[in-house]
């Protein structure tokens, strides 16, 4: 990333990691998500329990908050509800493609946001937490919402 500080590639490089790139790890959230049917992404463990369309739109939503502690001026979150916003109705394969794309956007958005920082903004208090903690939470957030899809995703396998 040219002109970029490290510090700023540094947290895009793991912002990244955890949602799509290559890691030590395991699979990264959008990992988990590849070839997920809407069969499978409204699956539930028990019938108050979070389905993975749940966690994808809940993730998105996260990602925008992060973001707007970023740049407050930011567009409002494009869903309605707050941390797990509703699933659409009805919740067919299209609309699991454009909340995978929502999610997809959310990730594009913080990534400019964070990009358009300057270090010297990564210690500055947003609120409860500084704007470097915001980031690497959610870089935290997206990978412990990835072995939560992959835990669902056994459950389900089991129960067939």
């Amino acid at each position: 990333m040219a002109g970029v500080s490290p510090q700023l590639e540094l947290l895009v490089d793991n912002l990244d990691r955890a949602y799509r790139g290559r890691s030590w790890h395991g699979t990264s959230l959008r990992g988990t998500l590849r070839g997920l049917t809407g069969e499978a992404a409204l699956w539930r463990p028990q019938p108050q329990r979070h389905c993975i369309w749940d966690l994808v739109l809940h993730a998105a939503y996260w990602k925008y908050v992060a973001r707007r502690k970023l740049a407050p001026q930011s567009p409002r979150f494009p869903r309605a509800g707050s941390d797990f916003p509703h699933l659409p109705d009805p919740a067919d394969p299209r609309a699991l493609a454009a909340d995978l794309a929502l999610l997809d956007e959310q990730h594009a958005l913080l990534r400019e946001a964070v990009l358009a920082l300057r270090p010297a903004q990564l210690g500055e208090a947003r609120g409860s937490w500084r704007v470097v903690e915001y980031v690497l939470g959610v870089a935290a957030h997206d990978l412990y919402h990835a072995g939560q899809i992959n835990l669902l995703k056994r459950l389900r396998q089991s129960g067939d």
